[in-house]
This record gives structure tokens, sequence and C-alpha cells, in this order.
């Protein structure tokens, strides 16, 4: 049997203790106790640090009892490297080696602590590509215990990369049931339950020099180009209590884009290229209005990147009149969409104009007016669309309403509250429908509750169905580069569905906000994975997704292998498990290849190996 070189324990130490711990809150003068299990775990250098394995809320007497007799001490070891060779327990002869042998105890063979292994390799394999490491290991020292704030912040942003949540469930779950520190070589300490919070205090400061940082990256990897730069805002709310009257923070009400108008939220503006590489991000207060951030980034993007003929693209509702008038003064290029109730303004100049047809199923109109011109885009496809959405919605509208009226009881009051829930419902499309509502003392029957559609305003509708009215400054631009670039909006906004849904960012739990906008920090490095992940297999895997890479590396997992020896000794062999064929398949299409397995480990008798 070939011999592996494994590590020895030389002493016998306490590993690890469990134990209950107690919290009291008065609350309306009562005071409450409340419970948790709680593990000490002993790291390197001598220190203990603490996680919390369950929490149990208020317990009787009997119940805490009841967990204490169920805690039991757990032990481990330090270790050092030598070579053995393993033989069976069957074995009768062993041969004449020049390194220890030991008889292994087949038939008490033990798989313990399963985690997982692929994403996070996957996650630390493309921060190596972006070369982070560089940018971070100056920026980011070991504090004078040891701490490595660079390593917490590979496994936070791994973690919001492969399962985002809290920093308390990554400090308390985890960081356990992933191989992260397997693979950056550290124990439980990087994840003691404060190390989390006070990587975060250390980030913001690098900011800007990290989207510089980037941008080279960029360049380099992919050959990013910045000619055409994407801008648009989210929100993103908060599971907190609402701050004082007077809080002069970030956190504000605000319109959301979430429909939680009932939590506070802050405001991200963020820009991208076409390619969907993130440039630059900003953090703005929850109430603040579109419009007033655009020139700010502006002069931000020239300052740090130059001053060249550009292109923004936008959605509507960012720019303003005044913002418009002074792009055009400064050279800068844009291609932003016109609120519909701006049509009526430029419908009869447009209905002279001819149709050109820029794409099969799309055709534009062309209205230019002095330094700049309007792009009116009528997308067969999308009329389809949401000619079908008005029907479905109007269908269920006109249904609901005929239900209330036949109602035999029912009250003007509760008439009015079905109403505005259906308004909800309906959205815009409410207003095709005119509604007569009884007076304050009449009775809900057909003669006082009346509804009819407003068919004039149902054909202006139709009318602008799937249309678009596009505004531009952009020279020489024929129709299907304005229709195209258009199209490119769609990117920012995959980007924000990322955001939001595969990274978590929502909702914020943090109260600091300094930690809200670090938060937010650990996102947007998250995504920088996330994106080149997705330009790595755009050139190798076309039609993968980044989640759907992630998902499948996600299967291979990490398996501790306990082989008990004659002797009372184990070894422990953490191994990953072999990739299914099609996980091998994509490994091979995207011409990645997997680290050698790491070396055993030897536990003396008598030690309790985890």
């Amino acid at each position: 049997m070939p011999t592996y070189p494994i590590d020895v324990a030389e002493e016998t130490c306490k590993n690890v203790f469990m134990f209950l711990r107690e919290k009291t809150r008065t609350k309306d003068g009562k005071t409450h106790r409340y419970w948790s299990v709680v593990e000490n775990r002993r790291v390197s250098g001598g220190g203990v640090v603490q996680r919390q394995v369950l929490y149990l809320g208020e317990l009787n007497d009997n119940q805490r009892a009841g967990w204490i007799r169920t805690i039991e001490a757990v032990s481990g070891k330090k270790t050092q490297t030598k070579q053995l060779a393993l033989f069976p327990d069957d074995r009768k002869e062993l041969p004449v080696l020049d390194c220890e042998t030991i008889r292994v105890r087949l038939d008490k063979i033990e798989l313990r602590h399963p985690r997982e292994w692929g994403g996070s390799w996957l996650g630390l394999y493309v921060w190596d590509l972006l070369e982070l490491d560089t940018f971070w290991r100056q920026r980011l020292p070991s504090s004078r215990k040891g701490t490595s704030w660079l390593n917490i912040l590979k496994a936070l942003t791994c973690y919001r990369l492969i399962d985002p949540g809290s920093e308390f469930r990554f400090h308390r779950e985890w960081y356990v049931r992933s191989a992260i520190g397997d693979l950056l070589g550290e124990d439980y300490s990087l994840a003691q339950k404060d190390k989390p919070y006070r990587c975060l205090d250390l980030l913001l400061e690098h900011r800007d020099e990290l989207f510089v940082f980037l941008k080279e990256q960029w360049d380099s990897l992919f050959g990013a180009k910045y000619d055409v730069l994407l801008y648009d805002l989210t929100s993103t709310y908060f599971e907190s209590d609402p701050p004082p009257v007077g809080f002069l923070g970030k956190k504000r009400f605000g319109y959301s884009r979430d429909r939680r108008s009932d939590c506070v939220q802050v405001v991200v503006a963020l820009v991208l290229t076409p390619e969907g590489f993130p440039i630059a991000y900003e953090v703005y207060p929850g109430n603040t209005r579109d419009t007033a951030t655009l020139e700010e980034f502006l002069d931000r993007i020239e300052k740090r990147y130059g001053k060249f003929r550009r292109t923004w693209l936008m959605d509507r509702g960012i720019p303003t009149e005044d913002t418009l008038e002074k792009m055009r003064s400064r050279g800068i290029d844009y291609l932003v969409g016109t609120p519909k109730g701006h049509l009526s303004h430029v419908e009869k100049q447009l209905i002279e104009q001819p149709w050109i047809q820029a794409r099969e199923s799309v055709r534009v109109k062309m209205l230019q007016q002095e330094s700049e011109f309007y792009v009116y885009v009528e997308s067969h496809d999308r009329v389809a669309k949401e000619r079908s959405i008005r029907r479905r919605r109007l269908k269920r509208l006109w249904a609901s309403l005929h239900e209330l009226r036949n109602r035999k009881s029912i009250t003007r009051d509760e008439l009015l509250m079905h109403i505005g829930a259906l308004k909800k419902e309906a959205g815009r499309d409410f207003g095709l429908i005119r509604i007569t509502l009884p007076d304050t003392q009449e009775p809900v029957n057909e003669r006082t509750f009346r509804f009819e559609l407003d068919r004039e305003r149902l054909r202006r509708t139709l009318r602008r169905e799937g249309r678009y009215l596009l505004r531009s400054n952009m020279q020489a631009a024929s129709p299907e580069t304005i229709w195209e670039s258009y199209l490119l909006l769609t990117r920012i906004e995959q980007a924000f569905k990322d955001l939001k849904g595969e990274l978590s960012i929502r909702p914020i739990w943090h109260q600091l906000e300094k930690r809200i906008e670090a938060h937010i920090f650990v996102s947007f490095l998250a995504y920088c994975l996330h994106t080149t992940l997705r330009n790595l297999a755009r050139r190798r895997a076309t039609g993968l997704t980044s989640d759907a890479i992630l998902k499948k590396l996600s299967s291979i997992q990490m398996i501790d292998i306990h082989l008990p020896t004659t002797d009372g000794r184990h070894i422990v062999m953490s191994r990953y498990t072999q990739p299914d064929k099609d996980v091998s398949l994509l490994l091979a299409q995207l011409g990645l290849t997997l680290p050698e397995q790491p070396p055993p480990k030897v536990y003396a008798s008598g030690q309790t190996v985890l």
C-alpha cells in the first residue's frame, strides 16, 4: 500500500467544549432568560473562540437540565508531519520499510463532516484570477494577534457569492458547513463571532482604489471598453426599527423599488460596461431622487478615467433637462428613455415621419430637433406581450367588480377596501375602467355601483403599446444602432437582479452606517466574481450562467475519512468527492483543473477526533 505524508499529534489537549450560555433581557418590567448552546474551540496559538451552535430560547429547569446532560466535551491535538505506510489489519506479515507501518481496521472506517467544497474552491479560483490578493495584501495586513483579515474577506465574499446570508449565520452555520477553512488553511478562529464585523470596518477606505484596480483587471483579462457606460439606480431595504426623529444617516423612507415602502432603505447607483463589468457604485440616502445623482457621477467618472467622448445609457426619470443640457455642452453623448407622457409633445411631428425597419420585428421613426433627436420605436414582440398582460389584468378586474356587485350583503366601506386592493393588483390598467361608487348612505347594488370601460383611453393606450420614445445626441447613429444600444440597459437590470437575487444584498440587518455600506461593498466584490465567472463562461461555455456553474460545482463535497488503527490511533483523510460526469465535462470546457487532495492526518491514541 502506498505511503502518505500525514500529521501526527504530539500531545493531547481539550480542543472543543460546549456549554449553555444564559442571556437576560428585561421587557415591560419582567426579566426573561434566553439560553443558547455555545461551543468553545481552542485554535492555533492557544486562544479560544466561541460559536453559537443552537439558540434554545426560554427554558424551564427540567429542559435546561436535559440540555446539560446531552452536552459532551470533545478534544483535539496539535500536529507535525511524519511519513507512515498503511496496511489492512488482516495482513499478517508486513514488509520492511524505512518508515513506520500501521495496520488499519477496515471494518471501523467512518465518514464524517460532509461539507461544500466545489463552490468555495471556484470562488477562490476567480478571486485569484482577478489577482485580488495583490490589491488587498498590503491594505489588509494581519492583526497583532495573527488574525488574517484578508482570509476573512475572501471567506465573506465567497459566502456572499455561494450561499448569501447574515454575518451571524456565517459564524454560526456556513463556515463549518463549507470547506472554505480547509481551502484557506484556517481553523474556526477565522469565523469567531466578532471578526466578520471587525473586518467590515476595515474595507471602505479602499473602495475607490479598488475601482481603479478592477478596471485594469477587466482590461487585461477581457479587453473591456469604456466608451459606452450604463447607469441606473435601485434601492435595498432594512429589516430594522425606523430611525429616530432627526436622524441624519442614509437610512430613510423613500420610493421603494422592492415594494417595501414600510421599511427604511438606501439607494444604490451603479455604473457598468455593456459586458456587465462594474465600474463604480455609490450609496445614497433612501429618499434620494434619481435626478439628483447623475451629475455627480459624470464628474467622478471623468476625473477617474479621463475626458473623452463616451456614451451614457440611462432609463427614463434619471436625467433632467438641465443635466442633459450640461451633457451636450460638455460633449457627452447620451441615449435615454423618455417618459410616455412626453410623447404628447412630439406626437404630431412623429406622425408625419416615415417608419424605418430596424429589425425584422422592430421599426422606428426619427425626429431631428436642433442638437438632439427623438427615436420612436415599435417592437411587435413587445406589443404582443404588453397586450396579453393588459388583457389578463382587465379580465380579472372586470370579473372581480362583477363579483363585488353581486354580493348580497356588502357595505360601502367594505366595497372601498376591496376596490383599493383591486387597484393595487391592476396597476395602471385600473384607470381604463370608469367606476361610479354609491353615496355614503346608499346600499351597494347595480344602480348605485356601476362600471364601464373607458374606450377612448383604451384606444390611446393600444396605440402606444410596445412603443418607446428614446432621446439622444449621438452623432451619425443609425436606427439599428440606437435600438441595439438601448437594449444594453437590460444588462444593468440583470445586475440588480443578481445583486438582489443570487447575491441577496437585501434585506440589510446592520445598524451602523459604516457597516451598512461595507455590506454593500462585499456584495459588490461578490458581484465582481460573479460577472468574471459569467464572462469566463461566455467564452467557453456559452449559455451557462454563473449561478448554474456554482450550483454544479457545489455538488463536490469534502468528507473526512476516519481510519482507526489497531494501536488505537485515528488516521483522518479529508477528501473532496470525485465530480460526476456532467461536472467533469463542465470543468474541462471551462479549462479548470481541480487541485491535489490534501494530505492525511493522524491522531494519537485516546484523542477524540472531530
